[in-house]
């Protein structure tokens, strides 16, 4: 039996459980700037992260929709496509894999997945709030707009 168009690592686990992993671990980077994982699960998450980054990058309705729809967390999806993807400034490669050593327990290769760009995520809290539009015309005074009453003596 052969492998051919198998995508993906199976990590031992069942389609849910493995969805559930990639969803969280990809929350954690978006939220933490950087993750320590075992190297396999750093190197598909590379993959899946960059796609939703791409998308955040172009932005729109429909787009925001996807990366909610796939990080199933919205708090997280808007980071990522106001604060997280507007200050990216390249075209792909948007993160990084480091080696980093053996976990003691059982000797997994482990890795550090981190974003290539610095990110800034205090710029949310700096936009200045919307001022509400008050009206250009001054109020008339109720007395002015009112005709006199003649007083009978």
């Amino acid at each position: 039996m052969h492998r051919h168009g198998y995508k993906g690592r199976k990590f031992g686990r069942k389609t849910d459980q493995r969805l559930a992993l990639t969803r969280g671990l990809m929350c954690s980077l978006i939220k933490y700037q950087t993750i320590t994982t075992t190297l396999a699960r750093a190197k598909e998450i590379r993959r899946e992260a960059e796609k939703l980054i791409s998308l955040a990058k172009k932005g729109g309705l429909a787009n925001r929709r996807l990366i909610i729809a796939r990080l199933n967390d919205l708090e997280t999806a808007t980071l990522l496509v106001d604060v997280v993807a507007p200050q990216i400034k390249r075209d792909s490669g948007y993160l990084r894999i480091e080696h980093a050593g053996y976990r003691r327990g059982d000797n997994a290769e482990m890795g550090t997945i981190s974003f290539v760009d610095e990110i800034n995520y205090e710029v949310e809290a700096e936009k200045p709030a919307k001022e509400s539009k008050k009206d250009s015309k001054p109020a008339k005074d109720a007395k002015a707009s009112k005709p006199a009453k003649k007083e009978d003596k």
